[in-house]
């Protein structure tokens, strides 16, 4: 299939090289000309701008596009929307709240222009792993890219789970569970960092994943941040966050469900760009092992 894709970050460039490697035609096109001569080398068709983008892809076009959730987003499918036809698909798959993906969708549908919301996991392991996929739209459109998805996802690692916003929607929540589980792991390390006893992390992150009932990918990855820094020295206990633990927050006030975890979870990121604390660290380490989000370093606080 011939898609193609704009924004080549760290997921971005991951998913090209993924469907290339499985014989995808893929035209890229990003504002930083550094990745697209670099995905240009591995057999991708680079382009120069949006416009030259579409000018390489077929009349029925697809266009992904992994660039900032939020007005960024909004305003590149806006700005491309005029330059596509009736029967065209955009696929946004980025952090998007899922309103905006519905009220997209409604927007593009004037014009006979198709949209796919698909709810993203894997992060930088994505190239390797694959990416988990969650999609929402029109179901015989996602049949129309369904062979996009299976390449880029592993084995049962895609799904059609609604119309349009359902996609963005299921993403929201994986990304409030993930929330949640971090400040689980984070509280546990605290504690034990706390005690009389001197304990190696490296090793317990590896123990508690042999039949333990708390094992996790998390945990093989807080396994290979300690084993790269023991005591996260130089880390700042300063954890950010990007949009979806506030959403979810939000949409569980909305429908009246107690989700006291979660919204903890969230309310300790905030906190910890107030006081030292060795958590904020862990989930600091980890956010950046899975999705290579920036670690804040303490000389720059």
């Amino acid at each position: 299939m011939q898609i193609g894709l704009i924004g080549l970050g760290k997921m971005g460039s991951n998913m090209v090289l993924r469907l290339l490697k499985d014989k995808h035609d893929v035209v890229v096109y990003d504002k930083s000309p550094e990745p697209v001569k670099s995905l240009e080398k591995q057999g991708a068709i680079g382009a120069v701008s949006v416009e030259d983008l579409l000018k390489k892809l077929p009349k029925q076009k697809i266009v992904w596009f992994m660039v900032p959730s939020g007005d960024t987003t909004i305003q590149s499918i806006r700005e491309i929307s005029v330059q596509l036809s009736n029967g065209d698909i955009v696929i946004d798959g980025g952090n998007s709240f899922y309103k905006n993906s519905i009220m997209m969708s409604q927007e593009l549908a004037v014009n006979g222009i198709h949209f796919l919301d698909v709810g993203t996991s894997g992060g930088i392991w994505g190239l390797e792993n694959g990416f988990c996929l969650m999609i929402g739209g029109r179901k015989d459109i996602f049949n129309q890219c369904e062979s996009v998805f299976m390449t880029l996802a592993p084995e049962n690692g895609y799904l059609h789970v609604g119309p349009n916003g359902a996609g963005h929607y299921v993403k929201m929540i994986h990304n409030g569970i993930e929330y949640g589980m971090l400040e689980a792991y984070a509280e546990g390390f605290e504690i034990m960092n706390a005690s009389d006893y001197k304990l190696d992390f490296t090793k317990i992150s590896k123990l508690w994943n042999q039949g333990s009932v708390i094992r996790s990918w998390i945990l093989e990855l807080a396994q290979q941040a300690f084993a790269k820094n023991p005591k996260l020295t130089g880390i700042a206990s300063y954890v950010d966050d990007s949009g979806e633990g506030r959403w979810i927050v939000n949409e569980a006030i909305e429908k009246n469900v107690a989700a006291p975890i979660i919204s903890l979870s969230l309310f300790e990121r905030l906190r910890s760009r107030e006081k030292e604390c060795f958590s904020a660290k862990v989930i600091a380490a980890l956010r950046n092992e899975f999705g290579g989000h920036a670690i804040k370093a303490v000389n720059l606080k």
